[in-house]
Protein backbone atom coordinates (compact mmCIF):
# COMPACT_ATOMS: atom_id res chain seq x y z
CA UNK A 1 0.00 0.00 0.00
CA UNK A 2 1.24 3.53 -0.72
CA UNK A 3 2.43 5.31 2.05
CA UNK A 4 0.45 9.15 2.64
CA UNK A 5 2.78 11.57 3.05
CA UNK A 6 3.13 14.59 5.58
CA UNK A 7 4.92 18.14 3.85
CA UNK A 8 5.61 21.09 6.00
CA UNK A 9 5.34 24.38 3.61
CA UNK A 10 7.87 27.11 4.03
CA UNK A 11 6.35 30.45 3.16
CA UNK A 12 9.24 32.34 2.25
CA UNK A 13 9.39 36.48 2.19
CA UNK A 14 12.83 38.27 2.54
CA UNK A 15 14.76 35.78 3.47
CA UNK A 16 13.05 34.26 6.45
CA UNK A 17 9.64 32.04 7.31
CA UNK A 18 6.35 33.85 7.46
CA UNK A 19 2.84 32.24 7.85
CA UNK A 20 -0.80 34.11 8.26
CA UNK A 21 -4.04 33.91 8.59
CA UNK A 22 -6.17 33.59 4.56
CA UNK A 23 -2.89 34.47 2.93
CA UNK A 24 -2.86 37.72 5.00
CA UNK A 25 -1.59 39.42 7.75
CA UNK A 26 2.20 37.97 7.94
CA UNK A 27 4.31 37.40 10.70
CA UNK A 28 8.11 36.11 11.19
CA UNK A 29 8.77 32.52 12.00
CA UNK A 30 12.04 31.73 11.66
CA UNK A 31 15.50 30.64 9.08
CA UNK A 32 14.34 28.68 6.32
CA UNK A 33 17.18 26.59 6.59
CA UNK A 34 17.30 26.25 10.42
CA UNK A 35 13.50 24.68 9.59
CA UNK A 36 14.09 22.74 6.73
CA UNK A 37 16.75 21.00 8.38
CA UNK A 38 14.97 20.58 11.86
CA UNK A 39 12.22 18.69 9.61
CA UNK A 40 14.50 16.92 7.41
CA UNK A 41 15.92 15.21 10.66
CA UNK A 42 12.06 14.74 12.62
CA UNK A 43 10.00 12.61 10.52
CA UNK A 44 8.99 15.22 7.25
CA UNK A 45 8.46 12.88 4.00
CA UNK A 46 9.50 15.96 1.59
CA UNK A 47 9.49 19.73 2.20
CA UNK A 48 7.98 22.70 0.46
CA UNK A 49 9.26 25.94 -0.35
CA UNK A 50 7.07 28.92 -1.80
CA UNK A 51 8.89 32.12 -2.18
CA UNK A 52 5.44 33.46 -1.45
CA UNK A 53 6.06 37.05 -2.73
CA UNK A 54 8.27 37.10 -5.97
CA UNK A 55 5.15 36.83 -8.52
CA UNK A 56 2.85 39.62 -6.96
CA UNK A 57 6.45 41.98 -7.34
CA UNK A 58 7.07 40.62 -10.36
CA UNK A 59 10.62 39.11 -9.69
CA UNK A 60 12.55 35.97 -9.76
CA UNK A 61 12.68 33.53 -7.20
CA UNK A 62 15.35 34.19 -4.48
CA UNK A 63 18.08 31.40 -5.49
CA UNK A 64 20.82 31.70 -2.25
CA UNK A 65 18.40 30.89 0.11
CA UNK A 66 16.49 27.53 -1.92
CA UNK A 67 20.64 26.09 -2.51
CA UNK A 68 21.26 26.50 1.28
CA UNK A 69 17.97 24.51 2.20
CA UNK A 70 19.02 22.25 -0.71
CA UNK A 71 22.36 21.57 0.71
CA UNK A 72 20.73 20.86 4.57
CA UNK A 73 17.98 18.46 3.49
CA UNK A 74 17.52 14.82 3.14
CA UNK A 75 13.89 14.47 1.53
CA UNK A 76 12.63 15.60 -1.73
CA UNK A 77 12.06 19.26 -1.89
CA UNK A 78 9.70 21.28 -3.83
CA UNK A 79 9.82 25.05 -4.74
CA UNK A 80 7.50 27.34 -6.14
CA UNK A 81 7.30 31.55 -6.64
CA UNK A 82 7.68 33.35 -9.46
CA UNK A 83 8.09 30.98 -11.61
CA UNK A 84 7.15 31.65 -15.07
CA UNK A 85 9.50 29.87 -17.62
CA UNK A 86 11.34 27.17 -18.81
CA UNK A 87 14.56 29.24 -17.20
CA UNK A 88 12.51 29.51 -14.12
CA UNK A 89 12.29 25.41 -13.53
CA UNK A 90 15.98 25.04 -15.15
CA UNK A 91 17.77 28.06 -12.45
CA UNK A 92 15.59 26.26 -9.49
CA UNK A 93 16.42 22.31 -10.54
CA UNK A 94 19.78 23.15 -10.41
CA UNK A 95 19.83 25.00 -7.22
CA UNK A 96 18.67 21.53 -6.12
CA UNK A 97 15.14 21.22 -6.11
CA UNK A 98 13.18 17.60 -7.12
CA UNK A 99 10.11 19.51 -8.08
CA UNK A 100 9.06 22.76 -9.34
CA UNK A 101 5.25 24.34 -8.68
CA UNK A 102 3.86 26.54 -10.89
CA UNK A 103 0.76 28.68 -9.90
CA UNK A 104 0.56 32.31 -11.28
CA UNK A 105 2.79 31.64 -14.17
CA UNK A 106 0.86 28.62 -15.41
CA UNK A 107 -2.61 31.31 -15.03
CA UNK A 108 0.19 33.96 -17.40
CA UNK A 109 1.30 31.12 -19.84
CA UNK A 110 -0.93 28.19 -20.25
CA UNK A 111 2.04 26.57 -22.28
CA UNK A 112 4.05 26.35 -19.21
CA UNK A 113 2.57 23.09 -17.79
CA UNK A 114 2.97 21.26 -21.10
CA UNK A 115 6.60 22.93 -22.06
CA UNK A 116 7.99 22.21 -18.27
CA UNK A 117 6.49 18.35 -18.73
CA UNK A 118 8.14 17.75 -21.63
CA UNK A 119 11.35 18.48 -21.11
CA UNK A 120 11.73 17.58 -16.98
CA UNK A 121 8.97 15.14 -17.10
CA UNK A 122 5.31 15.24 -15.61
CA UNK A 123 6.61 14.15 -12.27
CA UNK A 124 8.82 17.31 -12.06
CA UNK A 125 5.83 19.53 -12.62
CA UNK A 126 3.44 20.62 -9.63
CA UNK A 127 -0.15 22.55 -10.14
CA UNK A 128 -0.39 25.10 -7.01
CA UNK A 129 -3.54 26.22 -7.28
CA UNK A 130 -5.14 29.01 -4.93
CA UNK A 131 -8.52 28.72 -4.54
CA UNK A 132 -11.56 30.41 -3.03
CA UNK A 133 -15.30 30.27 -2.94
CA UNK A 134 -16.82 33.24 -4.41
CA UNK A 135 -20.91 33.35 -4.43
CA UNK A 136 -20.69 29.37 -4.19
CA UNK A 137 -17.95 28.84 -7.22
CA UNK A 138 -14.59 27.67 -6.67
CA UNK A 139 -12.38 30.08 -8.29
CA UNK A 140 -8.51 30.17 -8.79
CA UNK A 141 -6.83 33.02 -7.14
CA UNK A 142 -3.37 34.40 -8.50
CA UNK A 143 -0.57 36.17 -6.93
CA UNK A 144 -0.60 35.03 -3.62
CA UNK A 145 -4.11 34.94 -3.35
CA UNK A 146 -4.51 38.35 -4.22
CA UNK A 147 -6.53 38.28 -7.63
CA UNK A 148 -9.62 36.52 -8.81
CA UNK A 149 -8.83 35.01 -11.87
CA UNK A 150 -12.66 34.19 -12.51
CA UNK A 151 -11.90 30.83 -13.78
CA UNK A 152 -13.23 27.66 -12.14
CA UNK A 153 -11.02 25.96 -10.04
CA UNK A 154 -12.21 22.34 -11.26
CA UNK A 155 -11.93 22.88 -14.99
CA UNK A 156 -8.51 24.67 -14.49
CA UNK A 157 -7.35 21.94 -12.51
CA UNK A 158 -8.11 19.15 -15.37
CA UNK A 159 -6.88 20.70 -17.93
CA UNK A 160 -3.44 21.57 -16.68
CA UNK A 161 -3.32 18.04 -15.44
CA UNK A 162 -3.98 16.48 -18.78
CA UNK A 163 -0.97 18.99 -20.18
CA UNK A 164 0.73 17.36 -18.21
CA UNK A 165 1.01 18.31 -14.36
CA UNK A 166 2.30 15.61 -12.22
CA UNK A 167 0.69 16.60 -8.71
CA UNK A 168 -2.01 18.73 -7.73
CA UNK A 169 -1.70 20.96 -4.18
CA UNK A 170 -5.13 22.35 -3.43
CA UNK A 171 -4.70 25.40 -1.09
CA UNK A 172 -7.85 26.62 0.26
CA UNK A 173 -8.12 30.24 1.17
CA UNK A 174 -11.24 29.86 2.60
CA UNK A 175 -9.46 27.44 5.42
CA UNK A 176 -5.96 28.64 5.55
CA UNK A 177 -4.24 29.20 8.91
CA UNK A 178 -7.84 29.50 10.08
CA UNK A 179 -6.60 26.26 11.98
CA UNK A 180 -10.39 24.48 11.69
CA UNK A 181 -9.50 21.07 9.33
CA UNK A 182 -8.78 20.65 5.57
CA UNK A 183 -11.46 21.75 2.99
CA UNK A 184 -12.87 18.66 2.55
CA UNK A 185 -15.25 19.41 0.01
CA UNK A 186 -12.97 21.07 -2.95
CA UNK A 187 -10.58 18.47 -2.08
CA UNK A 188 -13.21 16.18 -2.87
CA UNK A 189 -14.12 17.84 -6.02
CA UNK A 190 -10.37 17.77 -6.82
CA UNK A 191 -9.82 14.04 -6.40
CA UNK A 192 -12.72 13.10 -8.34
CA UNK A 193 -11.87 15.31 -11.23
CA UNK A 194 -8.11 14.03 -11.88
CA UNK A 195 -6.28 10.81 -11.50
CA UNK A 196 -2.82 12.35 -10.49
CA UNK A 197 -1.42 12.48 -6.79
CA UNK A 198 -3.58 15.35 -4.84
CA UNK A 199 -1.75 17.38 -2.18
CA UNK A 200 -4.45 19.20 0.89
CA UNK A 201 -3.26 22.53 2.03
CA UNK A 202 -4.63 24.94 4.18
CA UNK A 203 -6.88 24.62 7.57
CA UNK A 204 -4.88 21.84 9.21
CA UNK A 205 -4.75 22.68 13.13
CA UNK A 206 -4.10 19.30 14.96
CA UNK A 207 -3.65 15.52 14.67
CA UNK A 208 -7.26 14.43 14.25
CA UNK A 209 -7.34 17.12 11.66
CA UNK A 210 -4.95 15.23 9.69
CA UNK A 211 -6.82 11.62 10.64
CA UNK A 212 -10.65 13.20 9.35
CA UNK A 213 -8.81 14.29 6.11
CA UNK A 214 -7.03 10.68 4.98
CA UNK A 215 -10.24 8.78 6.72
CA UNK A 216 -12.41 11.16 4.50
CA UNK A 217 -10.52 11.39 1.18
CA UNK A 218 -8.33 8.19 0.40
CA UNK A 219 -7.37 9.57 -2.74
CA UNK A 220 -5.91 12.31 -0.98
CA UNK A 221 -1.62 11.26 -1.21
CA UNK A 222 -0.77 14.23 0.95
CA UNK A 223 -0.99 16.66 4.23
CA UNK A 224 0.61 19.81 3.69
CA UNK A 225 0.80 22.22 6.43
CA UNK A 226 2.70 25.18 8.06
CA UNK A 227 2.09 26.97 11.70
CA UNK A 228 1.58 24.01 13.27
CA UNK A 229 4.37 22.31 12.35
CA UNK A 230 6.30 25.74 12.81
CA UNK A 231 5.26 26.09 16.55
CA UNK A 232 5.42 22.82 17.71
CA UNK A 233 1.75 22.32 18.32
CA UNK A 234 2.18 19.02 15.87
CA UNK A 235 5.09 17.02 15.97
CA UNK A 236 5.46 15.18 12.98
CA UNK A 237 7.09 12.03 14.74
CA UNK A 238 3.41 12.09 17.05
CA UNK A 239 1.31 12.75 13.92
CA UNK A 240 2.22 9.66 11.88
CA UNK A 241 2.28 7.73 15.37
CA UNK A 242 -1.14 8.01 15.67
CA UNK A 243 -2.33 8.11 12.02
CA UNK A 244 -0.58 4.43 11.85
CA UNK A 245 -2.41 3.63 14.52
CA UNK A 246 -5.72 4.92 13.05
CA UNK A 247 -4.78 2.43 10.02
CA UNK A 248 -3.47 5.17 7.74
CA UNK A 249 0.06 3.94 6.20
CA UNK A 250 2.68 6.06 7.00
CA UNK A 251 6.10 6.13 6.57
CA UNK A 252 8.14 5.75 9.92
Amino acid sequence: MITKRIIPCLDVKNGRVVKGVNFEGLSDVSSPVELARYYSQNGADELVFYDITASAEGRRLFTDILTEVAKTIFIPLTVGGGINTLDDFDRVLKCGADKVSVNSGAIRNPQLVSQAAKRYGDQCVVLSVDIKRVDGVFRVFSKGGRENTGMEAIEWIRRCVSEGAGEVVVNSIDTDGVKGGFDLEMLSAVCDAVSVPVIASGGAGKIDDFTKLFKALPKVDAGLAASIFHFGEVEIKELKKVLRENGIPMRI
